[in-house]
């Protein structure tokens, strides 16, 4: 294997395991978020209390996403690209 073939590999490996855990994430907010539901309907509660848990973890399981894709757009990697010659030039 070249450098460029196992530079390319490490990238794809990233990326991958990028795209895996916001698969994980969204599997156990919907398991965990059910069971939360199924709780709050079991014990008869009026306040329907599932719903915050629900908001806040939904918060941040759309910047975990929002976070993963911009990483994977290619804008984050032009940024790196950017500051490293911004870097050089202080050289």
């Amino acid at each position: 294997m070249t450098d460029a073939d196992a530079k390319l590999r490490e990238q794809a490996e990233r990326r991958v395991e990028a795209k895996r855990s916001v698969v994980s994430h969204l599997f156990v907010f919907a398991i965990v978020n059910a069971g939360l539901f199924a709780i709050d309907w079991w014990t008869g509660g009026g306040i329907d209390w599932a719903f915050w848990p629900l908001l806040g973890w939904g918060i941040g399981l759309l910047s975990h996403m929002a976070s993963v894709w911009m990483a994977l757009s290619g804008n984050h990697e032009a940024a790196v690209q950017r500051e490293m010659e911004r870097l050089r030039g202080r050289r």
